[in-house]
């Protein structure tokens, strides 16, 4: 899917589940360094959310996608909002943030959902920052929020822990891909697979989110048996689902040292 946007396979993965019908969150937050692709992931995500015909990733023909042209940035979809900085550089305004606020309290005119955009979400003002949050407390029914930011970190806590995570990065960083290395090698003893996990559970959840990714990464390489392997990628799928939804490192972590190998 989206083979256009190089990289990030994962959330490419993650995102295309989001797609089909059931409980997804309300709101994403994309983050990552600059120039890494977020605003276009969130961008395309926003495009396939709103095809008539999804299972297409997008179908590029239905009236949805006509009214969304990447290529030159033009958005006339009723249903979906971008807001972005004024200027490069500029804070994004509470008036910005009211503005989209009042275009979500009407109904969907073309496709099922409405999707907001929110670029440099990372710059907004403390005044619109609170203005989203209240948006985020309680959430128009069929409208999608999407934020991208540099620095999760410059975003309110309380605007964090309503949005799902999506991080991107150039590559692993060597603590994250060594503890993934630990929880592998530690699976096929229950002692050390339940010390390895109790060390995981100071982690925050972007850092365990990291490790449940090269763990993904990594056991290509290590588990040679092609039915666990298959087995653990379900299983570390789902403790990534959970982290991107915000449940807790403590829970999390539990739920990764119930692990076993086939036939264990």
């Amino acid at each position: 899917m989206w083979d256009d946007i190089l990289g990030h396979e994962q959330n490419k993965e993650f995102l295309a589940r989001l797609l089909q019908p059931g409980n997804r969150p309300h709101a994403l937050l994309f983050y990552g360094p600059e120039g890494i692709g977020k605003k276009q992931l969130a961008l395309r995500f926003a495009k396939t959310f709103l095809c008539q015909k999804p299972d297409e990733h997008p179908c590029g023909r239905c009236e949805s996608c006509r009214l969304i042209n990447l290529a030159e940035h033009s958005f006339a979809h009723p249903d979906f909002i971008l807001v972005e900085q004024e200027a490069p550089g500029k804070d994004l305004k509470i008036e910005q943030i009211k503005e989209m606020s009042r275009q979500t309290a009407f109904a969907p005119a073309l496709s099922s959902h409405k999707v907001c955009v929110i670029d440099a979400a990372d710059r907004m003002t403390v005044e619109a920052a609170n203005s989203l949050l209240k948006l985020l407390e309680e959430p128009p029914r069929g409208v999608m929020f999407l934020l991208c930011a540099e620095s999760r970190e410059k975003l309110l806590e309380t605007v964090q822990s309503r949005c799902g995570e999506i991080r991107l990065a150039g590559g692993t960083v060597a603590p994250e891909n060594e503890r993934a290395r630990g929880y592998l090698e530690a699976r096929l003893d229950r002692a050390e697979l339940l010390r390895c996990c109790t060390a995981m559970e100071k982690l925050d959840n972007a850092q365990l989110l990291e490790v449940v990714t090269a763990a993904e990464e990594l056991a290509v390489k290590l588990v040679s048996d092609r039915r666990e392997l298959l087995a653990l990628e379900a299983f570390l799928r789902r403790a990534e689902e959970y982290l991107r939804l915000n449940v807790g490192p403590k829970h999390v972590t539990g739920y990764l040292s119930t692990y076993l190998p086939d036939g264990k």
